[in-house]
């Protein structure tokens, strides 16, 4: 996958770019702090493996969409006043955008899209092109972005950021060039540039970690089988400036399903079309259509949780729960394990009471695992217990669970010789814990190996054939 050269911004549009400057310069703090953890995502995000931060979306990613929206906030939202009218006579004479291989969260790419919906185009064919994607398996080469035109019955290719904003400037602009702005060498032209090539940047590290790479649930593999696919691309109605269209795109090249954009920017007479398309449902943006299902629908978190019930193999738990994890467990491991005997009474003056609870905790633990193929120990108001319990559900995989109370907090655990047993047999107090065939293999993001990990490397799938078939022989 070959990546293109970089593209000044100036080229994208005509418009000045300084007018954001105070909060650019602002936002550019976010930058430096992200840019000390981020992965390199935005303008250089070609990673060929699947990564681990995929979830629908929540707050936080609504309010970090939000600022990846506002320091962009003149580029792709309103329609050209220069763009060639999509619905007037000229339209017969444009060319048509059959595909774009793009990425979502690649800084080339979005300045890219930004002109699309200036323009007020129709892409027939927006397709996930990440290192991980299909058609970067198919391609090795590809250039992203790529974009492909017909005009008069032949097709156009055109490769690299800077060659396609040119493109679309010279066919679908009233005079085929740039437009204005300051002059040139101008210093207000310099800090111009600059605050706006900065500004470029800026979503990619408020989005890091999404838009960037296939997920573990969507990727084509002889492990962990067939991944649901539709037999005509999906319709989506949007515009790059809309932070809800974002989290929708994100998850779209996420699960690498190409689709139809049909941009509807402010001024667009799209809009009169999603109405007419909506028929009395909402016709806000991001609208998703799916001609396979027949299903049409607005809410970008709707929409999130329908394409992963229906294109994905699970649907991944929470990130920001994620990294909580990554965090405090370590930290509360050793509290969890000093406290687990001692809720359960090891501190007794008379230990043999203890002994004979454990024991028989032991006993009914080694009874469960062995009655089910999966077993799954959780406390009623765990969020991290919630996450596995559901993941596990959209995955298809059937289960027991076992509940040892609200929380491990005194006066919530209901079953503490249980909680310091499996301490014992395993070495880990904290739940959710999930055993499969009798072994066990951890909680949700940690543990030998974790369910979500198992989950992503197929080792879960495999341990729950293997314990069905030793079951039936």
């Amino acid at each position: 996958m070959r990546r293109s050269p970089r593209v000044s911004s100036r080229l994208q549009s005509g418009r000045s770019p300084a007018a954001p400057a105070t909060l650019t310069l602002l936002l550019s703090l976010l930058f430096a702090t992200a840019a000390g953890f981020a992965p390199a995502v935005g303008g250089g995000a070609r990673t060929s493996a699947a990564t681990e931060l995929r979830s629908v979306p929540g707050p936080l990613d609504t309010l970090t969409s939000g600022l990846a929206s506002i320091v962009r906030i003149q580029n792709g939202v309103t329609v050209s006043t220069r763009a060639i009218g999509q619905y007037g006579p000229a339209r017969k004479f444009l060319p048509t955008v059959k595909r774009l291989y793009d990425v979502e969260n690649d800084r080339d790419c979005r300045l890219v899209r930004e002109r699309v919906t200036e323009l007020d185009l129709v892409v027939e064919r927006v397709i996930p092109s990440c290192g991980n994607s299909r058609a970067a398996s198919d391609d090795p080469d590809l250039v992203v972005p790529t974009l492909v035109a017909e005009e008069d019955g032949d097709e156009v290719t055109v490769e690299g950021a800077e060659d396609i904003l040119r493109y679309l400037n010279d066919k679908f602009t009233v005079d085929g060039e740039e437009g204005g702005g300051p002059a040139a060498g101008s210093e207000e032209d310099a800090v111009g540039d600059l605050l706006d090539t900065l500004s470029t940047y800026l979503p990619g590290y408020l989005r890091a970690g999404r838009g960037a790479a296939v997920s573990a649930a969507a990727v084509e593999s002889p492990v962990l089988g067939p991944v649901p696919r539709p037999d005509v691309p999906l319709v989506l109605y949007g515009y790059e400036g809309n932070q809800f269209c974002r989290l929708v795109r994100e998850v779209l090249t996420e699960l690498d399903l190409p689709y139809e954009l049909r941009c509807a920017g402010k001024g667009s007479k799209r809009r009169d079309e999603l109405a007419d398309v909506a028929a009395g449902q909402k016709a806000t943006q991001p609208f998703l259509v799916d001609p396979n299902t027949k299903v049409k629908m607005a809410e970008s978190k709707d929409i999130v949780e329908y394409l992963y019930e229906r294109y994905a193999r699970w649907t991944p738990p929470s990130a920001v729960l994620g990294g909580l994890s990554s965090v405090v467990t370590p930290l509360l491991r050793p509290v969890y394990g000093a406290l687990a005997p001692v809720q359960a009474g090891s501190t007794r003056d008379d230990t043999s009471g203890y002994d004979a609870e454990i024991s028989l905790a032991r006993a009914e633990i080694y009874e469960e695992i062995s009655r089910r193929t999966v077993v799954v120990y959780t406390y009623d108001l765990s969020p991290f217990c919630s996450e596995a319990t559901d993941l596990l559900r959209s995955a298809g995989i059937k289960f027991r669970e076992v509940s040892l109370g609200s929380e491990w907090l005194p006066g919530l655990l209901r079953e503490p010789a249980k909680r310091a047993a499996l301490l014992e047999i395993t070495g880990q107090s904290s739940l959710p814990h999930v055993f499969v065939g009798g072994e066990s293999i951890g909680g949700l993001y940690s543990g030998s190996p974790g369910l979500l990990e198992a989950m992503e490397s197929g080792r879960l799938q495999r341990m729950v054939e293997e314990a069905r078939e030793a079951v039936r022989s």
